[in-house]
């Protein structure tokens, strides 16, 4: 059973890199804008994704520089920059927080399952916008017909946070 979930993940992986890659080295670059400037760069992670900013602000070996921790009476700044990472386009948390920054004229980059469409508001609403590519379980369960386990939120949610803290941590390398 490992090996499936080692094969559909790594299938997972690759449609990303396959169709986010530019997603993802421009929202580095949108993220990077608060660090060369005078601003904070904020992670509003929502539900089980909370995960990829707990890992960020603790990761003594490898930080995040100039990332802050999130909360939702935070005030953001127009030089902060802030990645929202929802499960769903439709998540109402992070919706309320891309409408007002959205209506602040704050640069954001969001994270989410769907694909950008007519229906995705979140996509049209943020500066830059990746998709998990996640529409459901991986690995059918062995005892239920065609029910999926293995939903895989958060492992392409940290997928798509290594990606974007490679190409940040260039950006900034080249500033130096």
């Amino acid at each position: 059973m490992s090996k499936i979930l080692a094969t559909q993940l790594n299938g997972l992986y690759q449609k990303i890199v396959q169709n986010e890659e530019d997603a993802i080295e421009q929202t580095a670059r949108l993220l990077a804008q608060a660090s060369v400037g005078e601003g904070s760069i904020y992670f509003a992670c929502f539900d089980e994704l909370q995960a990829i900013e707990s890992y960020a602000l603790s990761n003594k070996e490898q930080p995040f520089l100039n990332l802050v921790k999130w909360s939702p009476d935070v005030e953001i700044r127009e030089t902060d920059r802030v990645l929202i990472f929802a499960k769903s386009c439709q998540d109402k948390e992070a919706l309320q927080l891309a409408k007002k920054l959205y209506e602040q004229f704050i640069p954001f980059a969001a994270v989410a399952s769907e694909v950008p469409s007519n229906d995705n508001e979140l996509s049209d609403l943020a500066y830059t916008y990746i998709s998990m590519h996640v529409r459901g379980g991986l690995i059918p369960h062995p005892t239920n017909l065609g029910e999926r386990v293995v939903i895989p939120h958060l492992h392409a949610g940290l997928f798509i946070y290594e990606a974007i803290k490679l190409a940040y941590d260039e950006m900034l390398e080249d500033e130096i």
